[in-house]
């Protein structure tokens, strides 16, 4: 059965710092790339951040320098790092296994956890 459960949202101030995690079945986690995307009420979901399974990352021009995913293959999980939170990037976040290459191309989703950044 596909799993993937988020933890660590919250609420943080301007500035502060979140680690999300998620933890993903083996199967999944050890046959896919992973990626952290989020999503605000009435816009399209942004692709953050994404890892290979050989640890290759990438991320969104918005969260550069500020965020940085991660994976630990003992645990089936991914990490994503995130300091000098702004109100921008207050949103649900999900993470989601899926096709490195050119582009990442999602297959699985968790249900999200929510992110807000006070001013």
């Amino acid at each position: 059965q596909v799993q993937l459960t988020e933890s660590g949202g919250g609420l943080v101030q301007l500035g502060g710092s979140l680690r999300l995690s998620c933890v993903a079945s083996r199967s999944i986690f050890d046959a896919y790339a992973m990626a952290w995307y989020r999503r605000v009420p009435g816009e399209q979901r942004e692709l953050v951040a994404t890892i290979t399974n050989g640890g290759s990352t990438n991320y969104a021009d918005s969260v550069k320098d500020r965020f940085a995913i991660s994976r630990d293959n003992a645990k089936n999980t991914v990490y994503l790092q995130m300091n000098n939170l702004k109100p921008e990037d207050t949103a649900v976040y999900y993470c989601s296994a899926g096709y490195s290459g050119s582009y990442y191309r999602p297959l699985y989703w968790g249900q999200g956890t929510q992110v807000t950044v006070s001013s």
